[in-house]
């Protein structure tokens, strides 16, 4: 059964109030008010009014007052607004209709136009909520669709991350660790002057979720250097180095294939798939040293994306802190030492003064994603 839809008409006279209820009840539910803020009462009390029919020449309040307040509430702007007024000079007209009203009828009314104009602004107002909800949940389907391929981009991240992982026994709880620590100072560097330009939260967003794949070219690597329980030699370091270039050259063979596969999703300048190209910029660029005595590509300074240079600290302070077969973990605050005395060497200089200021939050990851022994 079909809701019948609510009028509230507003007049300061009641025969008027008589004449326009009688003529709108056979067909609407009506509400009515004789005074503007009775009506502004009625317009919040429920069954809130689907249209209003509001009298201009009113004491205390006028209609072009009432009109204002309604519109200022969210909860009653949407309300479809009519005037019934006996100004009717061009003026009048114009003015009200600037001030949001939807349409204007004259007294004496005529009953056939009222309920013309009536019927009128109900359909629009109908046509508009169908649309407002449709828009709704088209954005709530999209919103749930994105959120799904996040997951699903998440999860196939992490599976090859974890891939490469595998294959390296000392590493445990690593790639927790470094992506926790990733976060926070990535966080932290949002509100740094420095940096807040060029960080915005979807390049966070990014370098985050990109952050575990920063060694995923150890799948390239032999096993018995990988695998090695001690250091390695001159020559087997030389071929683990490699490891860089492995994960960002198939990072980016991986991004070409999916362009060439459909150029129309995956233009050549590479936005949908930046989540990806920053993950290649790890992979490539987190062994760099700002002093540029780094590899794969003895990058100096700014030249090491920053997306890299946020993955270098966050490496080395859990290559520091967790204990390996051919060392003994060290203590935060001597890992802390230790990468406070590369600033400007290693390390970018801001970025190594930002993380001094993050100890209890790296302390905190560190303990609670500490390798079981």
């Amino acid at each position: 059964m079909t809701v019948a839809h609510t009028v509230l008409v507003v007049d300061d006279q009641a025969e008027n109030l008589a004449i326009l209820g009688e003529l709108l009840e056979n067909h609407y539910r009506v509400k009515v008010a004789n005074s503007g803020e009775k009506a502004l009462r009625a317009a919040l009390s429920a069954p809130r009014p689907d249209l209003i029919l509001l009298d201009v020449m009113m004491p205390e309040m006028d209609g072009y007052q009432v009109l204002a307040r309604l519109k200022e509430n969210p909860l009653t702007r949407e309300i479809p607004i009519i005037f019934v007024t006996a100004k009717d000079g061009a003026t009048d007209e114009e003015m009200g209709l600037e001030l949001g009203a939807a349409d204007y009828i004259t007294k004496p009314i005529k009953p056939l136009v009222v309920l013309a104009r009536v019927r009128t602004q109900l359909e629009n107002k109908r046509a508009k909520d169908w649309l407002k909800d449709q828009n709704a949940f088209l954005e709530s389907e999209v919103a749930h669709r994105m959120h799904d391929n996040e997951l699903t981009q998440n999860a196939s991240l992490h599976a090859l991350a974890i891939l490469a992982e595998t294959r390296d026994s000392d590493t445990g709880n690593h790639l927790y660790r470094t992506q926790a620590y990733v976060q926070i100072l990535a966080d932290a560097l949002r509100d740094h002057p420095r940096y807040q330009a060029i960080l915005p939260d979807d390049q966070l967003k990014l370098i985050v979720r990109a952050a575990p794949l920063h060694d995923i070219g150890k799948v390239g690597i032999p096993d018995h250097i990988l695998l090695k329980p001690g250091r390695f030699t001159p020559e087997e370091f030389e071929i683990m180095k490699t490891h860089s270039r492995i994960g960002a050259d198939s990072i980016a063979a991986a991004m070409q294939r999916v362009r060439d596969a459909d150029h129309s999703i995956y233009p050549n300048d590479g936005t949908p798939l930046a989540f990806l190209d920053v993950a290649r910029q790890i992979a490539r660029s987190h062994h760099e040293r700002w002093d540029g005595n780094g590899y794969p590509d003895r990058l100096q300074g700014e030249a090491i994306p920053l997306a890299a240079r946020i993955m270098a600290l966050a490496d080395v302070f859990d290559a520091l802190t967790s204990k390996r077969v051919y060392k003994e973990s060290l203590a935060v605050d001597e890992a802390m030492e230790i990468i406070s005395s590369e600033q400007g060497q290693h390390f970018d200089p801001s970025l190594v003064e930002v993380f001094l200021g993050l100890h209890s939050e790296f302390a905190d990851i560190a303990h609670r994603f500490a390798d079981p022994h």
